[in-house]
């Protein structure tokens, strides 16, 4: 088996996988994001590699990697619709939501003054999220509109993407936690709770941690059908506890980090996806 590793930083991730890939006497082709160049006339990739995995930080060099590569003809997990509808939190919300999928109330706005008058209908505190981004990084909770209202000036005059568009959402009374869980492939086989007794935020990357996490019936399936609903083969899915509502879908990511889940779960993701994606190539 010859599995390509596209990635643009060599993080405990990329370094297990390649680690591991040699261990299970995989030939494992690591390639550089930032020093390649792709002519549309003739897609050359230098790799002996049938299918590729998709590590990049970058959420922009991910989709675009993805995608020119699979218009070279190889698989790459995750391809770059499943990445579209990952990485934009806009279309994971509004997918999900669109097949019933339990999320939090959000709205989308355009213009500061409808902002600040859905979120009052809302009901204060809410939570404003940059349309794509990770880590935690740049999400803010507003008690009130004039606290609200610095941040949408702040959006506004940001380096974002999309900093003319408001993604708003409830903030949700969950415990000090919320629950990470893995999809690979056909099976959803490990996660952890992020806990974290100082910031209402649980990222790992912002001082939360992780634990593990026994898997129910019930978890098992919503993750399930979250990856049938919006593709992939290997999806990070971040799920809140509401205690009236049960179970509401947050965010989903199409490149997750999982050495917290290594650490304190003792499971070899590492290992586990790249058998998986062996069964897969070979079908």
């Amino acid at each position: 088996m010859k599995i390509g590793i596209l990635y643009d930083m060599l993080r405990w991730e990329e370094r297990n996988l390649i680690e591991e890939g040699k261990k299970l006497g995989y030939q494992i082709d690591a390639i550089y994001s930032k020093g390649a160049v792709f002519f549309s006339d003739e897609i050359k990739i230098d790799t002996e590699a049938n299918s590729f995995i998709q590590r990049n930080v970058s959420h922009n060099r991910a989709l675009i990697t993805s995608f020119i590569v699979e218009q070279a003809g190889y698989p790459v997990v995750n391809d770059y619709t499943t990445l579209l509808r990952c990485e934009n939190k806009i279309f994971t919300t509004y997918i999900l939501a669109r097949h019933n999928i339990p999320t939090p109330k959000t709205f989308i706005a355009f213009d500061k003054t409808n902002a600040l008058e859905f979120s009052k209908k809302l009901g204060y505190p809410v939570v404003i999220k940059p349309v794509e981004g990770s880590w935690g990084r740049m999400v803010a909770k507003a008690d009130n509109s004039d606290v609200l209202y610095s941040y949408l000036e702040y959006q506004e005059f940001s380096t974002q993407k999309y900093k003319d568009v408001y993604y708003i959402q409830e903030f949700v009374n969950k415990p000090n936690r919320d629950i990470r869980i893995f999809v690979i492939g056909d099976e959803v086989p490990v996660g952890i709770y992020r806990v974290n007794e100082n910031n209402w935020r649980t990222n790992t990357a912002l001082g939360a941690k992780a634990y593990p996490l026994k898997i129910n019936e019930e978890l098992r399936e919503l993750a399930l059908k979250v990856k049938e609903i919006l593709g992939g083969f290997f999806l990070g899915i971040d799920i809140f506890e509401d205690k009236d509502r049960g179970y509401l879908v947050d965010e989903v990511n199409g490149v997750p980090e999982y050495k917290n889940t290594v650490r304190v779960n003792n499971f070899n993701v590492s290992k586990f996806l790249l058998e998986k994606i062996a069964e897969w190539v070979k079908k």
